[in-house]
This record gives C-alpha cells, structure tokens and sequence, in this order.
C-alpha cells in the first residue's frame, strides 16, 4: 500500500475575527517562542554525539518538523481567509456567524453557533460552516424545518431562534 494521500477537502475560507485573531496568535507562539526552544534542543542533542541513537535529536527533528508544518499551514491559511466582521443584510436568515436556537423531534433544545471552520469547538456549541448541520440549516428562518443525516441518525429539527449575538 502506497503513501501517497488523498488531499484534504477544501475548508471555507470564512472566519471570525476572534477565530483570526487565534491563528495569528498561534502563529506566533510556534514562530517566537516554540521552535527557537526545539531549535536548540535539537542543537544540544547534536552535540551529544552520535545522532543515529540519539532518542533526544531524533525527537526533537520529528517535533520540528510537525511545527514547520504547521506553521506552513498557518501562514498559507491566513493569506486564504475572509474575516467576516459583521452581520448579514438579512438577520432573520441563517448565515455565517449565526447563533441557532433549535429543536429536535423530542423536544430537547440546543445552541449552536456557526463559524469557520478552524475555530469549530464542539464543547462550546460552535459548528463548522462546512458541517453537514450547518449545511442544512444556511437560509433557513424560525420555524423552518432541517433533515439532516448525522453519525447518530437522520434528525428533524425547527428554528426556534436566529441571532448575531449569543443566545
């Protein structure tokens, strides 16, 4: 089998200006503070010796590899994205940025908030806008009706809310 691998599907490029302002600090952290520490660790372990059993050198290369990597990514990234600023001309529908007050078919209520999709964070309600919910729910207005096919089943779900602010 071969290692070749398949490209990552193409991301939204719409992005809050905190979720911005995240990968701009990020950035920063691996550029200023992160890999100078693993550069000179790596240096240090060079100079033990013989590289080739050198646990330290060969783990620290590995480590800066993953963070030239990423910082690879977030510099191409940040050139790719649109920060969305404000609300739409129309507030009543769903679009980026939208908080969502729904229900489901048994009557239990959820939040979500629809963002880009670098800053998604499950635990806070926020979902990719490249998320098949999010899909399903873009120019919907309250009391329109949402099937969507998720890992747990297909769910119907009504607008009780749209918001540009937190619920």
């Amino acid at each position: 089998m071969g290692r070749k691998r398949l490209p990552r599907p193409k991301s939204s490029v719409y992005i809050t200006p905190d979720g911005a302002e995240r990968l701009r600090a990020e950035l920063d952290h691996l550029w200023r503070q992160e890999r100078p520490k693993v550069t000179q660790a790596v240096s240090e372990a060079a100079a033990q010796g013989d590289r080739s059993e050198n646990a330290e050198y060969i783990y620290g290369k590995k480590r800066l590899r993953e963070i030239d990597a990423r910082i690879r990514y977030l510099q191409k990234r940040l050139d790719d994205i649109q920060i969305v600023d404000r609300p739409p001309d129309d507030t009543a529908r769903i679009f980026f940025g939208a908080w969502v007050r729904l229900e489901d078919d048994d009557g239990r209520e959820s939040v979500y908030r629809i963002v880009g999709a670098d800053e998604f964070d499950p635990g806070q309600g926020w979902i990719s806008i490249d998320s098949p919910l999010a899909r399903a729910l873009l120019k919907k207005t309250v009391d329109d009706e949402a099937s969507v096919e998720l890992p747990g089943g297909r769910r119907n779900l009504v607008v009780l809310e749209v918001s540009y602010r937190p619920i």
